[in-house]
Formats: C-alpha cells, structure tokens, sequence
C-alpha cells in the first residue's frame, strides 16, 4: 500500500516561486497542496489556489491564515510574512521550509528560535546544484588560501527586492571563512586604489526576468578559476524546496540545513 500523500502549505502562493510550487506539487503524486497562504490583505483572498496558478480548481482557497491539517509548510513570501509564517507553524507544530531571503540580523534571530519548537531548514537558495556550488566554492577557497583575489558576481530579476542576493552572501560568507577575510565590498567606484589582500568583492546584476546567476571568481597571476550556477528557469529552487520539505517532514525540532539534506 502506498503511503498517503504530503499535506504542504505554501506561504507566497501567489508569486512566482509559490506558483510553480503549486503547479508541482501537482504534479507529483507523493504530494498534496493543503494550504495557500498570502498575506492578509491580498486582494484574491478566498479565490481557489488552483485557478490562480493556472491548474483549474483545486479546492484550496487563497487564505491569510494556516489552518487545515498540514504537514510540511514552505514559504516564499518576504520577510515579515515569513516570521509570521514561523510564528503559525510553531504554534502548530508544522515543519518548515524557508527560502525566503533579505532578512535583517534580528529578523533572522527571531526565526531561528522557531527551531525550539519545529523542525526548521532555513536557505537562501534550496536548489541542489548551487549548494553543490557552495561546496566547491569553500574547497576552492581552502586550497588557494589569499593567493586569490575572490570576486562573486550575481544576476537576478529586475523585480528581485534585496540585493544581493542571499545566496550570493552566503557564497561569501562561505569562501570568506575558508580563507580568514570578512572584508566585504560591494562594487567598487572612484580612485579605490590598489586591491588590497584578503578583499572579497560582491557585485549585483538586476536584468529583465533572469531567474539567477551565481560566479565566483578566484584570480590568481597567469590564471583564473570560476566556479558558476545558471539557473534556466525556477524549477531548480522548487524542486529542491518539495525534496526538503520531504525530508523535514516528521523530523524533531531544530534548525537544519541543505548540508543535512545532501549529506
């Protein structure tokens, strides 16, 4: 007998991440769309998710609120719609997946001690593949050390909102603990004089309707290494969100990362 599909909650089902969620979970038969959340003053509150997302009637109305039996939820919304998200699903005792990013240092505290109460796995990007690039990134770092001038240079849509990017923070908090540096800079302009060692440069693309790019950069004399993502639509990042509420289903409360996903 096959086991009963996945209850998932989908917080920012209406944006572009939230819809392709719905369209795959859809498509996916170990899956089931329990609830689709926005915030509470939308205007298509109450109208079916489903009808929304292009799919036909679901039976899943629009709401502001989680109710309904759920047993994993993932949120793609902003950051004040995701710490009530967090709040709800503690209250619930609803796992949670977060891929949201552009938190604050103490927006982020506040979410984490969600993981006092659920299981929480918390990325600024959920796709395989660029957490794989994270790897290689912090393995690159290692074994060059400061011999290389490290640059990391991201490309996201014009309708993106924080920048840059939190994957490509992470990228340098990643190559920057590898190699000892937390000097960050962000774009360089006027007479900066010469690259001093150990700076580690981020730069942000915001272009048409481009889903993501990620490169470092390690420079080195006579040389160069880059190690690049390019994601081709939205599919990575959802598909990697549906295998990590999967995995985070039924397990205990604490705060869990793409690490202990990909093992």
């Amino acid at each position: 007998m096959s086991s009963p599909a996945l209850n998932v909650a989908i917080n920012g089902a209406t944006g572009r991440m939230g819809v392709r969620l719905i369209q795959l979970i859809q498509a996916d038969p170990g899956l089931r769309l329990a609830a689709a959340l926005d915030r509470p003053d939308h205007p298509k509150l109450g109208e079916d998710a489903g009808t929304l997302c292009g799919l036909g009637p679901l039976g899943v109305p629009l709401s502001g609120a989680l109710v309904g039996p759920v047993d994993v939820a993932i949120d793609f919304s902003l950051p004040v719609g995701a710490l009530a998200m967090a709040k709800a699903c503690a209250e619930q005792g609803v796992p949670m997946v977060v891929g949201t990013t552009g938190f604050d240092p103490e927006q982020r505290k506040i979410m984490e001690e969600a993981s006092a109460k659920i299981a929480l796995l918390i990325s600024p990007n959920l796709s395989r593949a660029v957490n794989l690039l994270m790897r290689l990134a912090g393995e690159a770092a290692r074994a060059l050390g400061d011999s290389a001038d490290i640059e990391i240079v991201e490309r996201h849509h014009h309708f993106k909102k924080d920048a840059p990017s939190g994957t490509a923070l992470r990228l340098a908090e990643i190559v920057g603990n590898a190699v000892g540096s937390s000097q960050f800079v962000h774009g360089r302009q006027g007479d900066v004089g010469e690259r001093p060692r150990g700076e580690i440069g981020i730069h942000a693309l915001r272009t048409g309707d481009n889903p993501g790019e990620h490169t470092v950069v390690f420079g080195l004399m006579g040389e160069c290494l880059e190690l690049s993502h390019r994601a081709l639509n939205r599919d990575g990042f959802a598909l990697g969100a549906l295998d990590a509420a999967k995995f985070l289903a039924g397990k205990p409360p604490r705060l869990y990362t793409m690490a202990d996903l990909l093992g």
